[in-house]
């Protein structure tokens, strides 16, 4: 399968950046536009963490596993990544145009829809939907962040852990995987191991988490705000 077998008009207004173009314009991008197409076989890695970014990539078809690390490795993050999506497009401009975590691909193959950054800068400056969805998106990571210092200060053990698990996402819903040992998880909130080890627990008897060594799995995070 190569990008000529690709119905584009179809798959590019799958996509965020794209969409609400017209049918003029998306014969416009399709016609003048380097694309390039890409199936990763399972268990791949697409992107990894500290690699340049140097294009902006779009999941198509498939899922992957998007891993973040900490600093000090002591805890890991893994969400799932489903189609259609675009793999951090905060991070093809400005300080640091790097990934910040692994995306790897799931027990089934995916596809890539690439975009370099010449071809970006170009669309960007051509098309002004491109542009406006590129900037929305891009000033939705940017707020979300900046209120996160001032929201109400959690107050129970469980509100800390929650809290500390949606921080800690790219996407705050949706299977989440945590690894990280008890007493880890409770220094980062500031709660003794005990109180910890029973609130999560509780949690897995209500069904909300499953506990195994070093690892919290979160069937659906949001289900720890109700």
């Amino acid at each position: 399968m190569d990008l000529a077998n690709l119905n584009m008009y179809d798959t590019l207004l799958q996509l965020p950046l794209f969409q609400g173009m017209g049918r003029d314009d998306l014969v416009q991008v399709v016609g003048h536009t380097r694309f390039a197409f890409s199936r990763h076989r399972v268990y791949e890695v697409v992107a990894r963490e500290g690699e340049r970014c140097q294009a902006l990539l779009f999941l198509i078809r498939g899922t992957l596993h998007a891993v973040t690390a900490a600093d000090d490795k002591r805890m890991e993050m893994e969400e799932t990544v489903y189609a259609p999506d675009i793999l951090q497009p905060e991070h093809l401009f400005g300080l640091t145009q790097r990934y910040s975590m692994t995306f790897e691909v799931t027990s089934q193959q995916c596809d890539i829809l690439s975009l370099g950054k010449g071809e970006v800068n170009r669309l960007l400056g051509d098309f002004e939907i491109f542009r406006t969805n590129f900037l929305n998106i891009v000033s939705a990571k940017t707020q979300r962040l900046s209120r996160t210092p001032w929201k109400t200060r959690p107050r129970s053990i469980r509100e800390k852990l929650a809290r500390f698990f949606v921080n800690h996402c790219r996407y705050p819903a949706g299977e989440k995987i945590c690894h990280i040992t008890m007493q880890t998880l409770a220094n980062e909130i500031g709660e003794s191991r005990l109180n910890v080890s029973k609130e999560l627990h509780q949690l897995e008897k209500e069904n909300l988490i499953v506990l195994a060594r070093e690892r919290v799995c979160i069937p659906r995070l949001e289900n720890l705000f109700m």
